[in-house]
C-alpha cells in the first residue's frame, strides 16, 4: 500500500507482517525534532539526565528520569498511518490475500 507512509504486507505461517519501515523514519524524525526543538530544551536535558545519572544508593533501580523521557517522547512521535479513498480497500484486500481468507463476492460489494 503506497502512500504518504506506505504500509507492505507479507504472509508469514502465522497471518501476516506488515513493514511498516517509513512509520518507523518518521517517528524517529519526530523523536529527533522533539529532542532538538529550540523553544524548549526539556527532553534534551531530560535525556541527558538518563545518559548522565546521578550516583545513586546499592541496589537503587530507579527508572523515573528514563521513563518519564519515554512517555513524553511516545507522546511528541507519530502513531497513525493515514490511509485515504482506495488505499483502504487495498490493505484490506491484501491483509484478506495473506490471511487466505476468501470473501464472497455479496460481502465484498458492501
Amino acid at each position: 500500500m503506497t502512500g504518504p507512509i506506505p504500509v507492505y504486507v507479507r504472509r508469514i505461517p502465522a497471518g501476516a507482517e506488515l513493514d511498516m519501515s517509513a512509520l518507523t523514519a518518521h517517528v524517529v524524525s519526530d523523536v529527533i525534532d522533539a529532542l532538538i526543538d529550540p523553544e524548549s530544551t526539556e527532553l534534551w536535558d531530560l535525556l541527558q539526565a538518563v545518559a548522565n545519572p546521578p550516583a545513586r544508593a546499592e541496589g537503587d533501580t530507579d527508572q523515573l528520569d528514563r521513563e518519564r523521557l519515554e512517555t513524553a517522547l511516545v507522546a511528541r512521535a507519530s502513531s497513525r498511518v493515514p490511509l485515504y479513498g482506495p488505499a483502504v480497500a487495498r490493505l484490506v484486500e491484501r491483509l484478506l490475500a495473506v490471511a487466505g481468507v476468501v470473501l464472497p463476492k455479496q460481502r465484498r460489494a458492501a
